[in-house]
């Protein structure tokens, strides 16, 4: 896996198990790297959908990518609050200074009163139906969902309050540089 240096401007690339490119992230500035995930945060960045069609986000995130974990945390600041959006996914690997992952449909999005709801599932299942997703992958997806609900409810990592807040913080102090 390629080194990355805080600072560093990478681009996000998300696929399909089939290894179609779903969607592009213009851009994520490395914030911090540990040997458990890599943080990185965008405020209003180009998204390149799968189909060609562009538009920008309407708000700063920051993003938590995990090595060992098949799942991405993204904490959206909102003018309404912090929400989350949170993918079933591959653990990440860096090509080219560009974050890749495999996406598995299953998402889960956490509101700023702390409720949540699993989105997605009628995707998961047409999914794994049209793309033979083996039944191994389809319990590491399953217990993934369960682990990543754990940690949501048990408020750690990015679940923890104000750790997106100072993620982005740093993140602005980058920016004017």
């Amino acid at each position: 896996m390629e080194t990355v240096s805080i600072g560093d401007c990478l681009k996000i690339e998300c696929y399909k198990h089939n290894g179609f490119l779903d969607c592009i992230n213009e851009e994520a500035i490395v914030l911090e790297e540990t040997d458990d995930y890599l943080i990185v945060a965008n405020d209003h960045t180009k998204l390149i959908e799968h189909d060609g069609r562009s538009h920008r986000t309407k708000e700063p995130a920051v993003l938590f990518f995990y090595k060992h974990h098949w799942f991405n945390i993204i904490g959206q600041l909102k003018k309404q609050g912090l929400f989350y959006y949170c993918n079933i996914a591959t653990p990440y690997l860096i090509e080219n200074k560009t974050i890749k992952y495999i996406d598995y449909d299953l998402d889960l999005r956490v509101f700023p009163d702390g409720g949540y709801r699993i989105l997605d599932r009628n995707e998961y299942k047409y999914h794994k139906k049209i793309m033979h997703y083996s039944d191994e992958l389809d319990l590491i997806v399953h217990q993934e969902l369960s682990r990543l609900i754990e940690l949501k409810k048990s408020q750690k990592g990015p679940f923890e309050p104000e750790i997106i807040v100072n993620f982005y913080k740093k993140y602005q102090n980058m920016k004017k540089m």
